[in-house]
């Protein structure tokens, strides 16, 4: 029964998944603030009028958290403290048709470009002048650069085609101007972020133009860090690399993706490349850019994986010794190519191997983290938590990698960066003393 009816639209918008999500969020916040609607992100209340569930639908625990979090607002709706549910993002793209037979209390379903639509419903115009323009759900000191949307990959095991649709990259013009109005609200570090950011300009400028879009990057006055993400290693654009090791202002740091470690796994990945064309690659970057921190992920139990072939992914993460690594249990998603293998490797075996790998990233990561103690680095100030400050080398990014703890009697402004002597180490985390 109802029991609260609100006078004013006001809006909350709540965000599931990744990074591309938050940034989609975030453009739909600025659009509806834009048109002089009351929004927020994540209200810790539950008392706006209108709730919008930005979803993920990548893989069985996120599209579990993403239904849990709707039926949680239905209830809500149910109860009268809200009056609308909206929902929209990856899941809401990929099953449209069959959460709306399943959830009818929610009142409209959009999908990933549905933007426009969505905010029709709200009697609001999608803003062009607000092109480039982002209100920040984060602190203000590092935000995430969308620099496409889609894929045009045939990865085997992934749905992300599916819900994002094919590659489109945003003109590098518009993509300076965000960057340039972000550093003018106090922004140091971008995130580069995309399905796949070595296709970024295939489509509009018809060659890769990574590293061209890098070099711009790099010349907005106030942006001392870029850091690049979700690199694909097909067709990987060397002179990317180039750029990264010319400009003092981009991280030595690559987040590439390579899933597995063994040629015949690859090959059943539908990913383009071999393990020995992976190995050159990385040979090749850490050439062409001396010190870099290199993150990558790996699926484990993909069908068809047998003991050899996982043994030879733990050789590939043995021999490689990655500074950061992510590692997912296979998921069996509907209309992927993999979807038409048996899913033959049983759920506890997946999950013994995402353990092995895991704890063997931990020794290596170990390894690497105390060969940096009594070494001296430059450190980005994230947060304060109790008596500590928490930050980040240019070997980290916000949420998935390390992170520097300092004691420090001083007070260090968040934002600011602060010279750092790494004095202990553990497997994920560095200790260090402000020295500057």
């Amino acid at each position: 029964m109802k029991t609260k009816k609100h006078k004013h639209t006001n809006v909350n918008i709540v965000t599931l998944g990744c990074s591309k999500n938050l940034v989609d969020s975030e453009v739909l916040l600025t659009q509806l603030r834009g048109n002089g609607i009351d929004a927020v992100h994540e209200s810790k209340d539950d008392n706006s009028s209108v709730v919008i569930i930005n979803t993920c639908g990548f893989i069985d625990n996120a599209k579990q958290e993403s239904i849990d979090t709707i039926l949680r607002y239905v209830d809500a709706k149910e109860e009268g403290i809200v009056d609308k549910v909206y929902v929209t993002g990856c899941l809401s793209q990929r099953y449209k048709d069959d959460l709306e037979k399943e959830i009818p209390q929610v009142d409209a379903w959009f999908g990933t470009r549905d933007l426009s639509r969505l905010l029709k419903v709200f009697k609001a115009d999608y803003k062009h002048e607000l092109v480039g323009e982002r209100i920040l759900t984060n602190p203000s000191h590092f935000a995430y650069l969308k620099i496409s949307e889609g894929c045009d990959r045939p990865c085997s095991f992934c749905a992300i085609p599916l819900m994002r649709g094919k590659h489109i990259s945003r003109p590098m013009e518009e993509l300076v101007l965000e960057a340039k109005n972000l550093a003018k609200s106090g922004t140091k570090e971008l995130l580069l972020i995309a399905q796949d950011s070595t296709y970024y300009g295939l489509d509009i400028y018809k060659k890769r133009n990574l590293a061209e879009l890098l070099n711009r990057l790099a010349d907005v006055e106030g942006i001392d860090w870029i850091r690049l993400h979700y690199a694909f290693p097909t067709g990987f654009p060397l002179d990317a690399l180039d750029v990264m090791a010319s400009r003092p202002n981009i991280c030595n740091y690559i987040d590439i993706p390579l899933q597995h470690g063994s040629t015949r796994m690859l090959q059943l990945m539908r990913r383009g490349t071999t393990r020995e064309k992976t190995e050159e690659l990385l040979q090749t970057i850490r050439e062409k850019v001396p010190g870099i921190a290199i993150r990558t992920t790996m699926i484990a139990g993909h069908p068809g994986e047998t003991e050899q072939e996982f043994d030879e992914m733990m050789n590939f993460i043995e021999k490689s010794r990655f500074d950061r690594l992510g590692v997912f249990a296979y998921s069996h998603e509907e209309n992927t190519h993999s979807y038409s293998m048996a899913d033959d490797v049983p759920d506890e075996i997946k999950r013994e191997r995402v353990d092995a790998v895991m704890e063997l990233q931990q020794g290596i990561s170990l390894e690497l983290n105390q060969e940096k103690i009594g070494k001296i680095y430059k450190v980005l100030i994230d947060r304060k938590e109790g008596g500590e400050f928490i930050g980040r080398t240019e070997f980290d990014s916000p949420e998935v990698d390390n992170e520097v703890i300092i004691a420090s009697s001083e007070y260090l402004r968040i934002g600011d960066f602060v010279t750092v002597r790494v004095t202990d180490a553990t497997e994920f985390d560095l200790t260090g003393d402000v020295i500057s």
